[in-house]
């Protein structure tokens, strides 16, 4: 690939979806945007880059979703759900104990065993949450990987892969080569097409929020702007899900680490941030 066609679609993947590629990186564009190029009838990149160029939104958008990471699994890395239940879930029925509500969002839900996961730990702790209503927002870019979301159909891979036995036998049934989630838990997640460049506040306030292995694929102004518009999105005692390799530390003030747990953050409200500065 030529270089200014490498750094004219690196721009636009920035714009588009805050997606930062090096050129060392151009192994990847290369081989996913094939596939693209030959299911849209080109010979090869340089004409899928040349019809590029002359702004067609469709292209761009499905470029987009080519190149956006959607490597997803139920009940992924295991800590950030058995925190939600034992510790995060436990402080909402106590905190909320008055309005009996609370919402959680995905962000970046891909193809759903994130949120689809949420619902399940929800459905298992139904007896202590008897009278509740609680609303699970997964939002993507990705307009194809949604759709598979909301079919709920996954594969013996897909299932097997952070998938707890009791869990599956429980909530899934085999549909084909299929396995099919419980409608029940497919009914309490709504999935959106969202961007997290663009303006959040449609989405309403949320009292959870799992973004996790998202802000590696930005830059840090990205960062902070996507850090920052998500705080105003959460109620003041909010919970921030980040992934392993993902910290606020450096890159927002919008957020503090909460002690002793890893990858979980709480609000800094703007009154918060003198005495947080001074503390360290």
């Amino acid at each position: 690939m030529k270089p200014e066609d490498f750094d004219y679609i690196s721009k636009m993947l920035k714009d588009k979806s805050g997606l930062v590629l090096t050129r060392d990186k151009s192994y990847l564009l290369e081989s996913r945007l094939m596939p693209l190029a030959r299911k849209r009838g080109f010979k090869g990149l340089d004409d899928l880059i040349g019809q590029l160029r002359r702004r067609d939104l469709a292209l761009e958008k499905e470029i987009t979703e080519a190149m956006t990471t959607n490597e997803s699994f139920f009940f992924r890395d295991s800590k950030p759900f058995d925190q939600f239940r034992q510790v995060v879930l436990p402080n909402l029925i106590k905190t909320r104990a008055s309005r009996r509500s609370f919402r959680i969002w995905c962000a970046a839900a891909s193809s759903g065993q994130e949120p689809y996961s949420l619902g399940m730990i929800l459905k298992e702790e139904s007896a202590r949450l008897a009278g509740w209503r609680h609303e699970i927002v997964g939002t993507d870019l990705s307009t194809e990987i949604l759709r598979k979301a909301r079919a709920g159909l996954y594969s013996q891979f897909e299932v097997q892969r952070g998938m707890p036995m009791q869990l599956l036998v429980k909530y899934f049934k085999k549909k084909d080569d299929m396995w099919e989630i419980d409608p029940a838990i497919r009914a309490m997640v709504q999935f959106k097409e969202w961007n997290l460049l663009e303006d959040l506040r449609p989405l309403g306030q949320f009292d959870v929020v799992y973004c996790r292995n998202v802000l590696i694929y930005f830059d840090q102004p990205t960062k902070a702007h996507v850090l920052e518009a998500i705080s105003k999105q959460m109620t003041d005692d909010g919970v921030l899900y980040l992934g392993g390799a993902e910290t606020v530390l450096g890159v927002s003030s919008a957020f503090k680490p909460i002690p002793g747990q890893r990858g979980v953050y709480a609000v800094a409200r703007p009154h918060e941030m003198k005495s947080l500065g001074e503390g360290g």
